[in-house]
């Protein structure tokens, strides 16, 4: 395919995704906006334009303040595709997506990937059993069907979203049985060093003490610095058992709902082969960008989580920073006018980033997380034990695409998006290397799996482009 489509394609319509839209097509760039759900909103808010009032209220004035971004995109003249699935981008940025069962082919000379970020992996003994899930998609059910857990609800793990879940569920009349809190108790020392910049945004600090109160008042069981943690149950979970408090626990459960934080999406950079770092204090990897979001691929940029966690209100000025980037390497944008929003959006950044260095040392995920036993399966999609890995690790494995090669761990539909990180920092322990020198899955596409009559499309002429020639 020859020639663009767009001056400029944004894959992502979360808070960085739509401020980056908005902000190239006030730019006057011809902007196209692809989105795998049916609306704007992304994760963090997701159904925003369509959520009943009533859920709306429980989720908090947070999740509403999406509804500005949405209907400002809605304003805006930005070509905006849902339902569309991106599973490959080229070197040359040509985007292939999938949309109403068909695959066709988009271009532009600059890309921005808003793909945000997704829950750390949590195996712990017993996760996969029915009946456990992730605390963040309790919330989705809670935002798309207005649903919450039935039974007696027991949170595991350990960062801000934990506690946010637990009082958006109580308040929607779920049984809150307790919260399993696994952050280690030196976390609390470590944290303290950061606390100066922490207090420099006490609204986030406010919002925790009342997030505890809230609890506390409610009377839910809190646990701190949990060891041990195991899921109980023959056909689904029944119970957790772990140490905590000086001895044995054990609380019964219906539904186990797993967080220890987020990390970014990295299956779109590493598709890409692009430049990585790994962030031993957030215990992931991160694509490495500049300033305005661009990555090692020329005209490529990432904005908001995918790039680096920083919270949805951070992810705003990211994406406008990333599209400012792009507006100037498109001749779009003066240098005055660049400086002039520029710094501002900086500004908004730096302010909303103020109090990460507090939470990821108060939430640094146990290291004990990262080393599960022997008969925690790791691997989901092909049923690989954690057993089996140290095993390859004896036998000389070097790598986690020595371990795909030998056990097809990672080689399942999710393509090691959720064993990804626990098999590169189990090599890590088990051979004495940093992560870094571990490394990380190769991703091919397609990034999620396309029937072959969406691949068939792509033989016909009239439907490879999609700009009317």
């Amino acid at each position: 395919m020859s020639g663009f489509t767009h001056d400029l394609i944004v894959i992502g319509a979360g808070p960085a995704g739509m401020s980056a839209a908005m902000t190239a097509a006030a730019q006057g760039l011809k902007t196209l906006l692809l989105d795998e759900q049916p609306r704007a909103g992304g994760q963090i808010y997701r159904n925003i334009t369509e959520v009943p009032e009533r859920v709306a209220r429980l989720l908090g004035p947070d999740y509403l303040h999406g509804r500005t971004l949405a209907q400002g995109l809605e304003r805006c003249a930005v070509e905006r595709r849902f339902g569309a699935m991106v599973w490959e981008v080229a070197d040359d940025l040509t985007v292939t997506v999938q949309q109403d069962g068909k695959s066709s082919r988009v271009r532009a000379p600059q890309l921005i990937a808003a793909t945000g970020a997704m829950e750390r992996p949590s195996p712990i003994p017993g996760w996969t059993l029915p009946g456990v899930l992730n605390a963040g998609a309790a919330q989705i059910a809670l935002k798309t069907s207005a649903s919450v857990p039935q039974g007696a609800v027991v949170l595991v793990g350990a960062g801000p979203l934990l506690l946010l879940v637990a009082c958006q569920l109580l308040d929607a009349g779920a049984q809150v049985a307790a919260i399993v809190q696994t952050a280690p108790t030196e976390n609390r020392q470590k944290a303290m060093a950061h606390l100066a910049g922490a207090l420099a945004a006490p609204a986030y600090l406010l919002k925790g003490l009342k997030m505890l109160w809230r609890l506390r008042r409610a009377g839910v069981p809190m646990f701190s610095a949990a060891t041990d943690v195991r899921i109980i149950g023959e056909a689904r979970a029944e119970a957790l058992s772990f140490r905590a408090n000086g001895g044995e626990q054990r609380v019964s459960a219906d539904v186990v709902l797993l967080h220890h934080g987020v990390v970014p999406n990295t299956q779109l950079s590493r598709q890409l082969r692009l430049e990585h770092a790994w962030d031993d204090v957030n215990m992931a990897w991160r694509p490495v960008v500049d300033a305005w979001g661009e990555t090692s691929l020329r005209g490529l940029r990432i904005a908001g989580d995918g790039a680096g966690i920083g919270g949805a209100r951070a992810a705003e000025p990211a994406g406008i920073l990333a599209a400012l980037g792009a507006a100037r390497v498109m001749g779009r944008l003066s240098e005055a006018a660049f400086a002039e929003q520029s710094a501002t959006a900086q500004w908004q950044l730096q302010q909303q980033m103020k109090i990460r260095p507090f939470l990821d040392a108060l939430y640094r995920p146990p290291q004990w997380l990262a080393n599960p036993a022997d008969e925690t399966i790791v691997c989901r999609c092909e049923e690989v034990s954690a057993g089996r890995i140290r095993e390859m690790a004896k036998l000389g494995c070097q790598g986690p695409n020595q371990t795909k090669f030998f056990s097809r761990c990672g080689m399942g539909p999710c393509q090691g998006r959720i064993c990804g990180l626990t098999v590169t920092q189990m090599l890590s322990t088990e051979l004495g290397k940093p992560p870094a020198d571990i490394g990380a899955y190769h991703v091919r596409t397609p990034l999620k799996p396309v029937p072959l009559a969406s691949l068939a499309a792509l033989a016909d002429p009239h439907m490879v482009r999609q700009d009317g020639h």
